[in-house]
């Protein structure tokens, strides 16, 4: 039995995060990255049923944004070097089956979390968002960074556990059951249906 409190659809926002072509290319493909979609999918359609908010967030760079990374940045610099993810990009575009619709958020971020180089915290407060469900990959990078982000900024987080993917399994279990229980309730897609709904 789940002892996450029930969910107010109109303070909670789902984050579909990096559920582009490019980045799901890590996800093993087939029956894997099919039922991971088809898990968001359901997840955004009953937040959007219930009268929540849909906040997706993509990571893609213009010229600009990768001369600024430094070469010391351990993750980003190498993509900055080559040239990759910019943000015209189809393989940076949201996945089609979960488009965006409008009076949805969308932003563009430059580095592994959520808040840190995007108004999202903005755009979330000034609709009165003080609940987030995380969805998105992977675990151990955009899942991870904002969660943590998040917790500081005081929202009370539910983590889809069905609906992240990472591909280090070891850093995915790892993160779900020792980690991200002291900041967020990790919940799956079911879960998440039944808090929606529940009175």
């Amino acid at each position: 039995m789940n002892t996450a409190p029930v969910l107010d659809p109109t303070h909670t926002a789902l984050l579909v995060m990096d559920c582009q072509p490019a980045i799901l290319a890590f996800v093993p493909a087939g029956e894997d990255r099919n039922a991971l979609l088809g898990r968001v999918e359901g997840a955004i359609a009953d937040v959007r049923a219930n009268g929540g908010t849909i906040a997706y967030v993509r990571v893609g760079f213009t010229d600009a944004d990768w001369n600024a990374i430094p070469a010391s940045n351990k993750s980003f610099a190498p993509l900055a070097q080559h040239r990759v993810m910019h943000h015209e990009d189809p393989a940076t575009a949201i996945h089609e089956r979960l488009a965006p619709q409008d009076g949805d958020i969308v932003v563009r971020k430059i580095r592994y979390g959520g808040m840190s180089t995007t108004d999202l915290d903005q755009q979330l407060r000034e609709r009165g968002i003080t609940t987030l469900v995380v969805s998105g990959v992977s675990t151990s990078g955009a899942v991870l960074s904002t969660v943590i982000d998040a917790a500081d900024r005081d929202y009370q987080l539910y983590v889809l556990s069905d609906g992240v993917a990472d591909p280090d399994t070891e850093a995915h279990n790892v993160l779900l059951h020792r980690v991200f229980p002291s900041r967020a309730h990790i919940i799956d897609t079911t879960e998440l249906q039944a808090l929606l709904r529940a009175d």
